[in-house]
């Protein structure tokens, strides 16, 4: 067949030619090249910038009905490649119609998810580059920046030294893809630990019983049962907090009854309302216990870097790990979980499977990320930190999460400016809880009439059995008259569902 007619006919870049079985045939490839790419890139560059920049002026939440996706587009993959210009005008067609827009100033829902241009900028070369660093030789640049980056933001948050690789020890610190990973992890180096002072026995798998707040996240429950062993949601004080009175008297009964306490998860920063367990009492009794002491500080983490925050963290010097997500407040694009182990021994070993064609002539000199984490695989993501700490600096990071406590407390004066409304929680950092005062039928009411209206997004949660709403400062782009424009549809939306 003439390869001009190929071309005409089939739309494509080239034409190779294969035989197989004595028969040849002719392979039709269709392929963006270097010019098209950059072409499509800088086209998709400036969109994504006129997108966040001008992303107030989409509704913050999608009005399409589940299954919408299928009728925009076929049933089965084109047999023909398409031009870039085709996709590209999906985007707004079948993409933007059912998007939630996080990054929007009007979305106040869950907590932030952290964005940002450097990060971006990051994420691009990291697919550019498409290395997976499972093992040193496999990229050393990408263990290495890993590692340095770790140990950077581990002295932004001034733990301990026993969590740097710059210590020299056996601790170090590891990118996760999210806290349920970093919380799952921790939990099977732990078991991995009791049961080798056991004497390796797995009959006592069974016995053996972990520990959290009744407020912590429900990946820690998730992780109990992910790792076979039970797990102990014990109640918390009038401020939501975990207490050591409270862990001491639990793992007393527990070893009373036969079982073997060995895993205890402090959260600083509940989902719920942003509670604060008391590390240094549960660090005390994981101590004197011998309990491995896992800290999930998921959100609230990113504002240790700031000194007026840091006390949340006091006792960490008790903690086995210690995990928080820049990408959740930090300005790295999702996902960069960071986990620090303060012995890494345990997880290591726990992990280690060695075969012949992941093995290389460095090994024991330099982490294997493989053994640090369940999957095999891992992109660049230290490329993000890299990027972004470098960008804003220390003090453009402190900045960024001062900004938005403080509107979070703009949002607190105005609520306490009307008597119609009540905090439900004390406001620290940048989640508000309230409630229209009267029954949780009506704050449903409320919370339903103000997501159907899709101006601004809130969630709502139960603490005690009392419904609560949650108001989170989310998006990096937030300002005063976004704080102010969401009080405005707060109030309006208060007095529809009071007077129906």
């Amino acid at each position: 067949m003439d390869e001009t007619i190929v071309q005409m006919v089939c739309n494509v870049k080239y034409t190779d030619c294969c035989s197989s079985n004595g028969m040849s045939y002719i392979m039709i490839i269709s392929d963006m090249d270097a010019n098209e790419f950059r072409s499509a890139a800088k086209q998709l560059v400036d969109y994504i910038a006129d997108y966040i920049e001008n992303i107030r002026d989409r509704d913050v939440l999608p009005s399409v009905k589940p299954g919408y996706i299928k009728q925009l587009i076929p049933e089965t993959a084109p047999e023909d490649g398409e031009q870039w210009s085709a996709i590209f005008a999906d985007i707004e067609k079948v993409i933007m119609p059912g998007m939630t827009h996080w990054h929007s100033p009007h979305f106040h829902a869950y907590f932030p998810t952290a964005n940002s241009y450097p990060s971006i900028c990051a994420d691009m070369m990291s697919s550019a580059l498409a290395v997976i660093g499972f093992t040193w030789i496999s990229s050393p640049a990408c263990t290495e920046l890993e590692m340095q980056m770790m140990d950077w933001l581990a002295k932004m948050l001034d733990l301990p030294e026993h969590f740097m690789f710059s210590n020299g020890g056996k601790g170090g610190g590891v990118i996760q893809g999210t806290a349920s990973e970093a919380t799952l992890v921790t939990l099977l180096g732990a078991r991995n630990k009791t049961l080798a002072e056991n004497g390796n026995n797995k009959e006592l798998l069974t016995k053996l019983v972990a520990y959290a707040s009744e407020q912590s996240h429900s990946s820690v429950e998730r992780a109990g049962l992910l790792g076979a062993v039970q797990m102990r949601l014990l109640p918390t004080d009038e401020n939501l907090s975990l207490r050591g009175s409270v862990l001491s008297e639990q793992i007393k009964r527990d070893r009373a009854n036969g079982l073997i306490p060995f895993f205890v998860v402090g959260t600083l920063g509940t989902t719920n309302t942003c509670a604060f367990d008391n590390i240094p009492e549960l660090g005390k009794v994981c101590e004197e216990e011998n309990l491995w002491l896992h800290i999930d500080a998921a959100f609230a983490g990113s504002a240790f870097i700031c000194p007026e925050f840091r006390h949340h963290l006091n006792g960490v010097e008790y903690a086995s790990s210690f995990n928080m997500n820049p990408h959740k407040w930090l300005l790295i694009n999702f996902d960069c979980s960071t986990l620090w182990i303060k012995n890494s021994e345990y997880i290591v070993d726990a992990f280690n499977v060695n075969p012949v064609y992941l093995r290389h002539d460095n090994q024991g000199q330099i982490p294997d990320y493989r053994h640090w984490q369940i999957p095999l695989g891992r992109r660049f993501r230290s490329l993000k930190m890299w990027f972004v700490f470098r960008s804003y600096g220390i003090k453009g990071l402190q900045n960024h999460i001062r900004k938005q406590v403080v509107l979070a407390k703009h949002f607190e004066s105005l609520l306490l400016k009307d008597d119609r409304f009540e905090l439900s929680t004390p406001v620290d950092l940048s989640l508000v809880c309230f409630r229209l005062k009267g029954t949780d039928a009506l704050n449903e009411k409320f919370v339903k009439l103000i997501n159907d209206a899709k101006c601004i997004h809130l969630t709502p949660t139960r603490v005690g059995g009392r419904f609560i709403v949650r108001f989170a400062v989310c998006a990096r782009t937030t300002e005063d008259r976004d704080i102010d424009f969401a009080w405005n549809e707060i109030q309006r939306q208060a007095l529809i569902a009071l007077t129906q």
